[in-house]
């Protein structure tokens, strides 16, 4: 028999004292030691970054965690719309844009030439009413001359009847005893009746003079009526005239002015707006914010338009209720499918600034606000 032939190669055995590093080239190289000096580095960087964070928080537990900020706040002014309280046609413009003006200052005139015709007016009515109330004085006392005449005629007829009455009883025995005539005691008896008839027509003339005095007192009232009357017409024609100039009501800076000389205004009219200096910024807490905040606290401010600087304020009031509330819709969650959202609180912040550094500011810019409220978190 044929012995069969393997073909498979021999497996290749290393001799017994072959060396195992010689397989393996790359295990004979010694590892990298770092250097000393890697290694202070190293510990160096450790040891930064340790104090870093041991800084933060520390930092964050003594102060960091009672600051709140928001960036959703903004400056704002108490800004003055001017408008004019009469109509007419504007005669003078005295300011320009962007011009610093003082309180009471002259900022445009209105044609005045048809209330300066009503104050005059006004001032006739004045004079004619004050003449008509002396004319009605005068009058009275004439009026009260005559009742004092007519009681003297009333006196001088009642002691002539009396004497009449006195002859009539006098005569009658008389002429009942033939003493006297008849025709004497009837002459006599006429005469007591002409006297009493006078008396009674001079007791009617008295009657009539005193009445006559109530008539006059009312003419005297009438025209003291008709004078306030005129007098309360002439000064509202003298304030119509006094506002054909209007006047800045307050200090500050002209803005969005919209006035022309020989434009017509009406009362009421937009001519410009007066931007007052003192500004003050509104932020919009969110309401997990506004727990610990009271008025006074300070407050760092920073303008985006000043990203270098800083400005000092303090909290000045808190909203008695959310933005959301004095909405012109406010929210009705009462019906249909509810989503939480956090509602905003806007916190009036007084800025503490000079006049000079308050020049920066203008109003509806951007800013980012944070409370420090650190007092009230370790008080409670």
């Amino acid at each position: 028999m044929t012995d069969a032939v393997d073909n498979r190669p021999e497996a290749t055995q290393n001799p017994p004292d072959a060396n195992p590093s010689e397989a393996n080239p790359k295990s004979d190289k010694p590892k990298k030691k770092m250097s000393p000096r890697a290694k202070l580095i190293l510990r160096s960087l450790l040891v930064v970054v340790l104090i870093v964070v041991a800084a933060w928080f520390i930092y964050y537990e003594l102060r960091g965690k009672y600051l709140e900020s928001t960036n959703d706040a903004f400056v704002y002014a108490d800004s003055v719309t001017v408008a004019p309280k009469v109509s007419g046609y504007v005669e003078q413009v005295f300011v320009i844009d962007n011009q610093d003006v003082k309180a009471g200052q002259p900022l445009v005139r209105i044609d005045a030439r048809d209330y300066a015709a009503q104050s005059s007016q006004s001032k006739a009515q004045i004079d004619a009413a004050t003449a008509s109330e002396d004319a009605a004085k005068a009058q009275l006392q004439e009026q009260k001359a005559a009742i004092s005449q007519a009681q003297a005629q009333l006196s001088s007829a009642e002691e002539d009847a009396r004497f009449a009455a006195s002859e009539v009883e006098r005569y009658t025995p008389l002429a009942a005893s033939g003493a006297e005539t008849r025709e004497r005691l009837t002459t006599l008896r006429n005469q007591a009746a002409q006297a009493k008839s006078t008396v009674a027509s001079r007791r009617a003339a008295l009657e009539a003079a005193q009445l006559r005095v109530h008539s006059i007192e009312a003419q005297v009232r009438q025209a003291q009526a008709q004078g306030e009357t005129a007098r309360a017409q002439f000064d509202a024609a003298n304030v119509n005239l006094g506002s054909t100039q209007v006047t800045a009501s307050v200090a500050g800076r002209i803005g969005d002015k919209q006035v022309r000389v020989g434009q017509f205004v009406s009362a009421g009219t937009r001519l410009m707006t007066v931007v007052p200096t003192d500004f003050y910024v509104v932020a919009n807490f969110k309401e997990t914010q506004i727990g610990s905040m009271r008025n006074g606290q300070s407050v760092a401010i920073k303008v985006d338009a000043l990203p270098r600087t800083k400005f000092k304020g303090h909290v000045e009031s808190i909203s008695p209720g959310t933005g959301a509330q004095f909405s012109l819709l406010p929210p009705q969650n009462a019906t249909g499918n509810f989503t939480k959202i956090v509602q905003r609180v806007p916190v009036r912040i007084a800025v503490d600034a000079s006049a000079e550094d308050r020049k920066v500011f203008v109003a509806g810019l951007s800013v980012t606000a944070e409370v420090d409220t650190a007092a009230t978190e370790r008080t409670h």
